[in-house]
C-alpha cells in the first residue's frame, strides 16, 4: 500500500512542476500553449470582434508625391533621417535611433493594420472553429494580393527611401516583416479558404521570395550584419513555409546555423551589434525575437534549431538567458538607456513564450503572462511582428 502511494504521490509531484512544461519541444497542444490561449483567449475573441468590421486599406489607399513608384509600389521613408538644419530643402541628414514623425508611413501603417487584422482572425477561428473569420480574412487577403486595383506590387523596392539620397533602399525590406503573421494565418486558415483564393496568395509570396532572395535590394539585406539580415532570413522563412518551398526553407536552415548565430551572437549571448546601437536595449531584444522566430518556424525533428549549438557554444537558449534577467528586472540593464522609447519595453515577447515552451522554463513564462499584450506605441508594435502568438504554436 505504501508503495503504491509513493507513486501517486511522486505523480502528482510530477504533473504540479510541469504545469508549464510542453509535452515535447516540437509537439503542439503543449500544456504552455493551452495556458496562453487561455491568458490571451478575451483579447483575442475582442481583436476578432474588431477586425470582422474593418474593410480593406491597401497601399493604394494613399500615396506619397515623394514616392518614385506608382500607387501599387509600397513606399516608406527612412526613421531616422531628418531635414538639415542648414539645408532644410537639401538631403536629409542621420540621426541614428532618433525617429522623424513627419516621414511618410500610411502604407506600413496600413500593412501593420492588415497584420493585425489577419492575425487577430487567423487566431479566433484557430481557438474556435468558426468560418465566419476565414470569410472576412479573405476580403482582405484578396484586397492586397490579388484585385487587380488594389493589390501591393511584389516588391519593395521604394521603401525606407531618403529625401534627396535614395528613392528606396535595401533596409527598407525590414518593413515588411508584418506580413508574416499574414503569411502564418494563411496557413491556420487555408483548409477553409476558397482554393482559388488560396492559390492567389501563394502565388503573392512566391514573387515576394524570390525578389527578396534575387533582387539587388534582396541580395543586399541578405548580407547585412544587424538585425536586418536576421529580419531578412526570418521573412523568406515564413513566406517559404506558406509556399511549402522545402529547398528555401533548408537554405534559411544552413544560413541561420552558419551565418546568423555566429556572426552575430557572442560566446555571453549577448548580440555585440544591437549593443553598439543608440538603443541597444530595444535592438537586443528585437533581434532576439527574430531569432527564436526562425528557430519556432523552421525547426522539425530532424533539424531542430531550438537544440542547435555552436563549436563555442553559442545557441538560442544561450541567447535567451543572457537577455532574460534585463527583461525580468531592467533596472539590471548595464548600458545606458535607449535614445528613445526607453520606458516602452519589454512586453509580451515572443521569445519568452517560445522559449518557454521549448526549454520548460516557467520563470520565463510566467514573465511573459505579467507583461503587455497589446502594446499601442507605434514604435513598439513597428518591431513586434509577432503580436499573435498562438497561430504560430
Amino acid at each position: 500500500m505504501k508503495k503504491v502511494f509513493s507513486v501517486i504521490l511522486l505523480t502528482i509531484i510530477f504533473i504540479s512542476q510541469s504545469a508549464f512544461s510542453p509535452v515535447q519541444s516540437l509537439a503542439g497542444n503543449s500544456i504552455i500553449e493551452k495556458a496562453a490561449e487561455k491568458i490571451l483567449k478575451k483579447q483575442i475573441l475582442a481583436e476578432a470582434a474588431w477586425a470582422m468590421k474593418q474593410e480593406p486599406i491597401t497601399v493604394t489607399a494613399s500615396f506619397c508625391t515623394r514616392s518614385a513608384g506608382g500607387k501599387h509600389d509600397f513606399f516608406s521613408e527612412a526613421d531616422y533621417f531628418w531635414p538639415d538644419p542648414k539645408n532644410p530643402d537639401g538631403p536629409y541628414m542621420d540621426r541614428d535611433g532618433m525617429t522623424n514623425p513627419d516621414n511618410f508611413v500610411a502604407h506600413r501603417k496600413a500593412m501593420i493594420r492588415f497584420s493585425k487584422i489577419i492575425g487577430a482572425l487567423a487566431s479566433a477561428y484557430k481557438i474556435t472553429g468558426d468560418e465566419k473569420y476565414v470569410k472576412q480574412a479573405v476580403i482582405h487577403l484578396k484586397a492586397w494580393f490579388i484585385n487587380a486595383k488594389t493589390l501591393m506590387n511584389p516588391n519593395l523596392l521604394y521603401a525606407q527611401a531618403v529625401k534627396g539620397k535614395f528613392t528606396g533602399r535595401n533596409y527598407g525590406i525590414i518593413d515588411s516583416i508584418h506580413l508574416m503573421e499574414v503569411a502564418q494565418g494563411v496557413i491556420v486558415m487555408e483548409n477553409a479558404m476558397d482554393p482559388a483564393s488560396a492559390v492567389g496568395v501563394k502565388k503573392w509570396f512566391a514573387e515576394y521570395t524570390d525578389w527578396l532572395m534575387t533582387s539587388k535590394p534582396g541580395v543586399q539585406e541578405k548580407l547585412t550584419k544587424n538585425n536586418h539580415s536576421t529580419c531578412w532570413a526570418m521573412q523568406v522563412a515564413s513566406f517559404a513555409k506558406l509556399c511549402d518551398n522545402q529547398a528555401v526553407l533548408d537554405s534559411m536552415r544552413i544560413r541561420y546555423k552558419t551565418v546568423l548565430l555566429p556572426n552575430q551572437m557572442a560566446t555571453d549571448g549577448s548580440f555585440p551589434l544591437e549593443m553598439s546601437r543608440t538603443k541597444p536595449y530595444g535592438y537586443s531584444i528585437f533581434n532576439l525575437d527574430a531569432m527564436t522566430m526562425l528557430c519556432q518556424i523552421l525547426s522539425t525533428p530532424q533539424d531542430n534549431l531550438w537544440d542547435f549549438e555552436t563549436p563555442d557554444g553559442k545557441s538560442i537558449k544561450k541567447g535567451i538567458a543572457y537577455l532574460y534577467p534585463f527583461i525580468a528586472d531592467k533596472n539590471k540593464w548595464t548600458l545606458k538607456p535607449d535614445v528613445m522609447y526607453w520606458d516602452n519595453w519589454p512586453v509580451a515577447q515572443p521569445f519568452l513564450l517560445f522559449g518557454a515552451n521549448v526549454f520548460h522554463e516557467n520563470e520565463w513564462f510566467s514573465t511573459w503572462k505579467k507583461l503587455d499584450h497589446d502594446p499601442q506605441v507605434e514604435e513598439v508594435i513597428r518591431n513586434l511582428p509577432v503580436r499573435h502568438p498562438l497561430i504560430w504554436m
